[in-house]
């Protein structure tokens, strides 16, 4: 039996599957790296730190295939990544910058102008991108002009997977899907979008070469073939986004399924045929194949959150075994809605549905009874309020939805997820422990090699492995709190941007 692998390159870690064309997962890895951050809202990668991960990755779930299964019977290699990154390279695509990822604040004066001249309605109409500090093409702008002289040097501006893609196969390509995703690309006419290019200072020729998500390359430079431990005629599949391939892992497929996904950041999807672009600009519109879009919106503070939170107030490591149980236990000692206090969670700035930079954090309502397990409690249900707010505008921009599957880290931890399912009042649905942008990978490579033919098609991969009822009487709870968490950003707006401006004098 066929069976492809899928490797999705991340923001922390890289993982990969080999997915049997039954479903059957055959094999997986996982390596992690850390991200190169400072007080400037810098976020960033060492590219061959990245690359490294991904063959290390690879290698493992090579060795692991050998032992049970024919080498020969390997389909190819289908690739998934994080969006929004950015890397200057020079004429021989040797990196002149680390990769600057989706999580770096440091062109939140770029985006802010571009809202207020009065550009940022025309770019997300066309892009599907909204305007952000996430996006190279506010990258670009705040690159040419705090840096200029590194801006001018760079022959090609690429992101994570297309760098890799280019040192595995000598192809300088990207899908649809993560171009899509730049702010520089007209996602109905699917071309380069001049208006953006002359904004970020460059032409088309600085780009990659924009190809469809089931693009195949022939096969794997032979040294790099050779040390993975796979046959050296092994295609590759560039692959999308891991936002788009998440939807397609998770099983969320048709008009009217939902993806909800939390790992260290999070998103909530749907799969459109036409972009769905929201008036409020609230949503992004990536595509994800020649027919299909995801309309959604991501949130910056996600699973990093708790991460971020155990280390400097709890001075616990949440990486560490039983660290999230325990975290997760703590917080449970104490009643849904943590007994008034509110947690905005906007402490890396936030994306959907507010898309502002200058967002921060904010505990709303401490008074003396409030103990550190309430203030552990408001920061996972800050969390899923996020997860709401931005679930309400993609229901208000697609329509109503039926189904909610859920997939990313959050999953292993089942009060998590049910606490998120009392919120939003639904069933949620895992349907499988794999990582669902490395399975979405995966199928899309089926889909590539013609194994299978159609979206719909991807069902036979999945199974329920889980399904989450809400409670209605907590449902009840905590919507009354989610009332007065939806307030709290506009409230609250006002005096982050005059925070801001005093901590950049």
């Amino acid at each position: 039996m066929r069976f492809f692998i899928g490797a999705d390159i991340g923001t922390t870690h890289t993982k990969a599957i080999a997915l049997q064309s039954d479903g059957f997962v055959l094999a997986s890895a996982m390596r992690g790296y850390t991200p190169l951050t400072d007080d400037s809202g810098k976020h960033e990668l060492d590219p061959e730190q990245v690359f490294r991960a991904v063959l290390d990755v690879l290698e493992e779930v090579a060795m692991q295939l050998a032992q049970k299964t024919d080498l020969q019977l390997l389909s190819g290699i289908a690739f998934s990544s994080a969006m929004h990154s950015l890397i200057v390279l020079d004429e021989n695509f040797q990196p002149l910058s680390n990769c600057i990822t989706w999580a770096d604040l440091r062109s939140s004066a770029q985006a802010e102008r571009l809202k207020a001249e009065g550009l940022a309605t025309d770019l997300y109409r066309h892009t599907g991108t909204p305007v952000h500090p996430m996006s190279p093409l506010c990258k670009l702008i705040w690159l040419r002009e705090t840096n200029p002289v590194l801006h001018q040097q760079g022959a090609k501006f690429t992101g994570i997977k297309e760098y890799v893609l280019y040192r595995l196969t000598g192809r300088n390509v990207t899908d649809l899907s993560i171009a899509s995703a730049t702010g520089l690309f007209d996602i109905r006419k699917r071309g380069w979008y001049a208006p953006a290019l002359q904004l970020a200072g460059i032409s088309e020729d600085r780009l990659s070469e924009p190809v469809i998500t089931k693009y195949m390359i022939a096969e794997i430079r032979p040294a790099y073939a050779k040390k993975i431990g796979i046959p050296s005629k092994t295609p590759v599949v560039v692959g999308a986004s891991d936002g788009c391939l998440a939807n397609l892992g998770s099983n969320a497929l048709e008009p009217g399924d939902l993806s909800i996904t939390i790992g260290t950041s999070g998103a909530v999807r749907a799969v459109t045929a036409m972009p769905a672009t929201d008036s409020g600009s609230r949503v992004f519109n990536y595509i994800l194949d020649e027919a299909h879009f995801v309309c959604g919106g991501p949130l910056n503070n996600g699973g990093a959150l708790v991460e971020w939170y155990a280390e400097h107030f709890l001075q616990r490591n949440i990486r560490e075994e039983g660290a999230m149980e325990w975290f997760m236990q703590q917080a449970a000692s104490v009643p849904a809605g943590s007994e008034g206090l509110l947690f905005l969670p906007y402490v890396r700035g936030e994306r959907a549905p507010v898309w502002d930079g200058m967002a921060r954090g904010a505990l709303v309502g401490m008074d003396h009874r409030h103990t550190r397990e309430h203030a552990m409690r408001a920061v996972v249900e800050g969390i899923n309020y996020a997860v709401c707010d931005i679930m309400q505008a993609v229901q208000q921009t697609v329509g109503k939805t039926e189904k909610i599957f859920v997939s990313g880290g959050f999953i292993r931890s089942p009060q998590w997820v049910q606490w998120l399912c009392n919120l939003l009042g639904q069933r949620l649905v895992v349907t499988g422990s794999a990582d669902a942008s490395a399975m979405g990978a995966a199928i899309l490579g089926f889909m590539a090699t013609g194994e299978i033919t159609r979206l719909s098609d991807a069902r036979k991969f999945f199974q329920e492995e889980a399904v989450y009822e809400p409670d209605a009487a907590t449902h009840g709870i905590l919507q009354q709190y989610y009332t007065i968490y939806a307030q709290l950003y506009s409230q609250l707006q006002p005096g982050f941007q005059a925070l801001g401006k005093l901590r950049n004098k």
